[in-house]
């Protein structure tokens, strides 16, 4: 199931988990979603163990569903190295409800 399109556009930070969550699960696969428990202090790197070229996936499904009200992408280029490292996903949520 590809959800870059949404029936309806998160209303809160709950929704708005729950879509990243399910970006996440798409991107990570069948085979290693029951294994990672994904949680709102989740930290990408550590964590979920993204790799770069699947952060840059979940940057693009968050850029398609949000829209252009979110400069992602500008958001996280103005992030030093340690704190891309510490990027959790709770502060992606925090971002997206910022930008509404």
């Amino acid at each position: 199931m590809d959800s870059l399109v949404p029936t309806h556009a998160p209303v809160n930070s709950e929704d708005t988990f729950a879509v990243l969550k399910t970006f996440i699960e798409e991107i990570i696969g069948e085979d290693f979603k029951d294994e990672i428990d994904i949680r709102r202090d989740s930290s990408f790197t550590a964590d979920l163990e993204l790799d770069s070229i699947e952060i840059v996936a979940f940057s693009e499904k968050v850029k398609l569903h949000f829209g252009s009200k979110l400069d992602f992408t500008g958001w996280l280029s103005n992030m030093d190295l340690d704190e891309l490292i510490a990027l959790k996903l709770s502060d992606v949520i925090e971002y997206i409800e910022a930008c509404r």
